[in-house]
């Protein structure tokens, strides 16, 4: 089963994405490369609660 994620941007702190993700597979949490449009540039987006 598929749970609901929101991606926080690690610099501004702006919840800017949502997602899902499979937690048997990714149990930990997760962290991708986004756009960020309130920094105007890719950061580093990690998953919030």
């Amino acid at each position: 089963m598929r749970t609901r994620i929101t991606l926080a941007c690690t610099e501004c702190k702006q919840r800017n994405y949502n997602t899902t993700k499979d937690k048997k597979t990714h149990p930990d949490r997760m962290e991708t490369k986004k756009y960020c449009r309130f920094c105007q540039r890719h950061t580093l987006h990690k998953e919030t609660k």
